[in-house]
């Protein structure tokens, strides 16, 4: 998994019942846009991200 600052991190849900969360990649912590990554999720928290299977990054720009 590759990203840039300005991508979308959409992580969907693993249960029936879970919102699907969806963020924006603040920082690039690993080398060559590897994860980690710091997100700033949709309702405002931020974390450091260690995306699994469950998440696709969507290039800025994309819809």
């Amino acid at each position: 998994m590759q990203a840039t600052v300005g991508d979308r991190l959409h992580v969907h849900s693993r249960s029936v019942g879970l919102e699907e969360r969806l963020g924006e990649i603040l920082e690039v912590r690993g080398n060559d846009g590897q994860p980690p990554y710091l997100v700033r999720f949709n309702d405002g928290h931020e974390g450091l991200v260690f995306p699994g299977p469950d998440c696709i990054v969507e290039p800025r720009g994309a819809i």
